[in-house]
């Protein structure tokens, strides 16, 4: 093996800012210690993120890869997924005293959206989390990724039980029902096979600067609907401004507050948007601060 590059980098994020504690379902993010570990790629090139915040505001990230170039991509969308760069100041300044979030900012005002290094990666999963708990919709993803997922181990044997998404381009050349043997419902896997054909082919540009345009092509596909998109812009493209509405979770949580407690209401997603409109370039940030426990 080539020799391999590694780059660091010290950052000192814009305001209260924590690394997450749960890195979610799907095994992607790994906790190691107080570090958390990714594996992405660069085009084809693999690349080995490390994150510590050993004390203080100080935010370290390490990144091994066969390229220098490699190595700067992974740093830049690690820093991305967990929002290290983002000024929440205006935010926090603004809302810290509403009657629905202000507890929460007060307490937790360095909580981010939970985002994903690669747009294409926020896409694929929020079709796969369609209509069904996060939990099996996890598990979905994990059997997913291995059988599919791309894996590669350094020369000190580092990223051994990591993986990342395939790319659009192999997705895109899956039979459906190769997907539904992951159990993801064949409708979902049709949809996901078609936008990947879309991205791969180029006719998607899910990390240009139109973003709109690009949310019209998906919602021509049948099956992707606006929570899907929302979720992709949230998720992946970093737009708070944008609320997916019809999200379980906010239509219970809604629910509940409209109801006066009542754990089996269920609001409607016009309700929800109702409810989150004051929040308006923040509403996807001040739903984060909703739905964390």
């Amino acid at each position: 093996m080539k020799d391999l590059v590694e780059v660091r980098t010290e950052l000192r994020p814009a305001g209260p800012f924590r690394l997450p504690r749960r890195t979610g379902g799907d095994g992607m993010l790994r906790r190691r210690g107080a570090r958390l570990e990714r594996l992405l790629h660069d085009g084809d090139v693999p690349v080995i993120v490390r994150v510590a915040q050993p004390a203080g505001d100080r935010v370290l990230l390490a990144a091994r890869a066969p390229t220098r170039a490699a190595a700067l991509h992974g740093i830049a969308r690690m820093r991305f997924a967990l929002g290290v760069d983002d000024d929440l100041g205006v935010f926090l300044r603004r809302f810290s005293g509403d009657r629905l979030i202000g507890r929460s900012i007060r307490s937790r005002p360095w909580l981010r959206v939970s985002r994903r290094p690669d747009p294409f990666e926020a896409l694929a999963w929020a079709i796969c989390q369609q209509l069904i708990e996060y939990d099996r919709a996890a598990a979905i993803e994990r059997r997913l990724l291995a059988a599919l997922g791309r894996r590669w181990v350094d020369r000190d044997g580092l990223g051994g039980d990591l993986r990342d998404l395939p790319r659009a381009t192999v997705l895109a050349g899956m039979a459906p029902s190769r997907l539904q043997s992951f159990e993801l419902a064949g409708s979902r896997s049709l949809a996901l096979v078609r936008a990947a054909r879309e991205v791969a082919r180029g006719r998607i540009d899910l990390g240009g600067a139109e973003h709109e345009a690009g949310w019209r092509r998906l919602r021509a596909i049948p099956g992707i609907g606006p929570w899907t998109v929302e979720m992709l812009a949230l998720k992946g493209q970093g737009r708070h401004d944008q609320l997916p509405a019809g999200d379980l979770g906010l239509l219970k949580a809604v629910g509940r507050l409209l109801s006066g407690g009542d754990p089996r209401a269920r609001a409607q997603e016009s309700q929800v948007r109702e409810l989150f409109a004051p929040y308006g370039e923040w509403a996807g940030l001040a739903a984060t601060h909703l739905l964390t426990p």
